[in-house]
């Protein structure tokens, strides 16, 4: 069990727990740094920093997690002390959020045709408050027994290259990075393995303003660890990871699952205030 990590979501986007959930449950397995990092969206920060309060030994880094589009995949990129009450980042994750509803909508009416009849107002109701997101839907259909997995969902029928994939409003990684960094925040490619080229992705993102690599996440091997922490050095960027946690699957590696060197976060921590001397963290 590590004591970081970097790499969680709450119900602000599709996570299983609340904010406030998120913290108790870092702080009760001993965690001494964590940032949440929600799906386009950074409601969740507010309500986790007022539970950190309880935790004094628990810090907390605001995050967020943007999904962008590649012609053929996605990629998403992490960002790690951003200023979450800037209102250009607010505006931009506003749309963003309004283009996963519109693609959720789309989503349905796709699998209505493939007769996988699901009710949109309780699709609603699973995502409650939440972002919407292609997880919601999951869970929809397992709730009516379409599907005998959450990820069966996804491998099937929502996944990008299922059909019944919608794509959303397309956002480069590159753009995502630029996002990040007029917020105060420092960009970080999350899960470079799905990108299918990391060297290449990295290397064009290093020169938009990357600042990070997650390295350490969810089963990746030894080997598969020790390239990513090559790409880095060759790079000069810092290792991150996180368990890129939501709840929701009894296979999910927990909050704190992913052995994260401490190290990597200092140096994050490091860097976040040369960018913000008055970084109060």
């Amino acid at each position: 069990m590590g004591q970081a990590d970097l790499h969680i979501h709450s119900t602000a986007s599709d996570g299983r727990l609340t904010p406030a959930e998120v913290i108790k449950e870092a702080a009760e397995r001993g965690l001494k740094f964590i940032a949440l990092t929600d799906h386009d969206t950074v409601e969740g920060i507010a309500p986790a920093k007022a539970a950190a309060k309880s935790f004094p030994n628990l810090k907390l880094i605001p995050g967020v997690e943007i999904s962008t589009d590649i012609p053929d995949g996605e990629v998403h990129v992490l960002g790690y002390f951003i200023d979450y009450t800037s209102r250009e980042l607010g505006t931009k994750l506003d749309q963003f959020r309004n283009s996963r509803l519109n693609r959720a909508k789309g989503m349905v009416a796709k699998l209505d045709k493939l007769g996988i009849h699901l009710d949109w107002q309780r699709v609603e109701q699973i995502a409650g408050s939440s972002v919407m997101g292609r997880p919601h839907i999951a869970q929809a259909m397992l709730e009516k027994g379409y599907i005998d997995t959450f990820k069966q969902a996804f491998t099937d029928y929502i996944g990008r290259d299922g059909p019944a994939y919608v794509e959303r409003e397309k956002v480069t990684p590159a753009e995502a990075v630029a996002l990040i960094t007029e917020a105060r925040g420092l960009a970080v490619l999350a899960h470079p393995f799905t990108t299918g080229d990391p060297e290449a992705m990295t290397a064009e993102l290093k020169s938009a303003g990357l600042t990070g690599l997650e390295t350490y996440y969810d089963g990746y091997s030894d080997e598969e660890i020790e390239q990513l922490a090559a790409i880095a050095q060759k790079h000069n960027l810092i290792t991150t990871g996180g368990s890129d946690f939501h709840g929701i699957d009894s296979s999910e590696t927990v909050i704190g699952g992913i052995d994260l060197p401490l190290a990597s976060v200092e140096e994050l921590i490091a860097k976040a205030r040369q960018i913000n001397p008055e970084l109060n963290f």
